[in-house]
C-alpha cells in the first residue's frame, strides 16, 4: 500500500506581519521567443527579454514565482495589442493581483530600399512594449476600462546635421548618428513601422544597412538640405505625436554623438492629452 502523499507547505502564502506591501515582485529578463505583427500583418519571430511583475500587499509574504513562466510558456507568444491585454488579463488573475507590469525588450529588423540603387538590406531597430493594468483605480494616470496601458517603444538611428555648421561655413557641415527614441503610449494598435517612419521622417537623413556609391551620395546631400538641431528633432517628432489620435501620451528624445566633441547633444519633450 502506498504511503498518502505529503502536502508540501506553501511559504509564499503565508501572512507576513510586517505592513509593507510591496509595489513590484516578479521575474526579470526572462528570455522568450515571440511573433509580432509587421505593418502588413506578417508575423515576424525575434526573441524578448521579460519582466514580469505584480503588486503585493501587505498581508502576504511572497509571490509565486513559476506561476509567471507558467503564463509566459503557456501564452502562444503572438504579440500585438489585444495580444498584451489578453497575458496581461491571465496574469493578474492568476497571481491573484491587483496591479501587474510586463515589459519585453527586442530586436526587430525591417527592410529598407536604397534611394538610388534600390538595393535591399535589414537595418535593426531596439524595440520595447510597456505594458500596465490595475484593477484598483487609476494610479494617476487615465486606463482604459479594463485599466489596461500599453506604450510602444523604439529607438531609432538616424542622421543630423548641425544647421549652425552649414550656416558658417564656407563649406561643408558637420553631421552625425543619432539616436531617436520615442515611447508612445497607445489608444489603439500602431505597427512599430509607423513609429519609426515617423522618427526616420523628422531627421535630416534616415541610414539604411546598404548603400552604393549613388546612395551615399543622395544621403550626404539630402542631409546637408535638411539640417536639423537636437531641439528640432524633438520638436517636430512631438508635433506629429500630437496629431495622432492613437497615441494618449509620449516621450521623445534624440541623442547626437557629435562628430566634433567628446560628448553627445541631448534634447527630450513629452505631452500628454488629457
Amino acid at each position: 500500500m502506498n504511503a498518502p502523499e505529503r502536502i508540501l507547505p506553501d511559504i509564499q502564502a503565508e501572512t507576513d506581519h510586517r505592513s509593507l506591501a510591496i509595489d513590484r515582485v516578479g521575474v526579470k529578463s526572462l528570455l522568450h521567443p515571440i511573433t509580432v505583427a509587421s505593418a502588413d500583418g506578417t508575423p515576424v519571430s525575434t526573441v524578448a527579454h521579460v519582466d514580469m511583475y505584480v503588486g503585493l500587499p501587505p498581508e502576504q509574504k511572497g509571490t509565486h514565482m513559476s506561476r509567471f513562466v507558467e503564463i509566459l510558456q503557456g501564452f502562444d507568444g503572438h504579440i500585438d495589442y489585444p495580444g498584451m491585454r489578453r497575458l496581461m488579463h491571465a496574469m493578474v488573475d492568476r497571481l491573484e493581483a491587483e496591479t501587474g507590469w510586463i515589459e519585453m525588450r527586442f530586436p526587430y529588423f525591417i527592410r529598407k530600399v536604397a534611394p538610388v540603387s534600390g538595393v535591399s538590406s535589414l537595418l535593426d531597430y531596439h524595440v520595447s512594449l510597456q505594458a500596465e493594468i490595475t484593477r484598483c483605480g487609476f494610479l494617476g494616470r487615465k486606463l482604459s476600462a479594463d485599466g489596461f496601458r500599453l506604450s510602444l517603444k523604439v529607438q531609432v538611428p538616424v542622421t543630423s546635421l548641425c544647421p549652425c555648421s552649414k550656416e558658417i561655413s564656407d563649406y561643408g557641415a558637420h553631421n552625425q548618428r543619432s539616436h531617436v527614441t520615442i515611447t508612445a503610449e497607445l489608444r489603439e494598435a500602431m505597427s512599430i513601422e509607423e513609429l519609426v517612419a515617423l522618427a526616420e521622417g523628422e531627421a535630416s537623413c534616415e541610414i539604411y544597412g546598404l548603400l552604393k556609391r549613388p546612395d551615399e551620395k543622395y544621403v550626404t546631400e539630402r542631409a546637408y538640405d535638411n539640417p536639423k538641431f537636437v531641439e528640432d528633432m524633438v520638436r517636430d517628432i512631438a508635433g506629429r505625436l500630437d496629431r495622432d489620435a492613437r497615441i494618449q501620451a509620449y516621450v521623445v528624445e534624440s541623442e547626437n554623438f557629435e562628430s566634433i566633441h567628446n560628448h553627445s547633444a541631448y534634447a527630450l519633450i513629452q505631452g500628454r492629452k488629457d
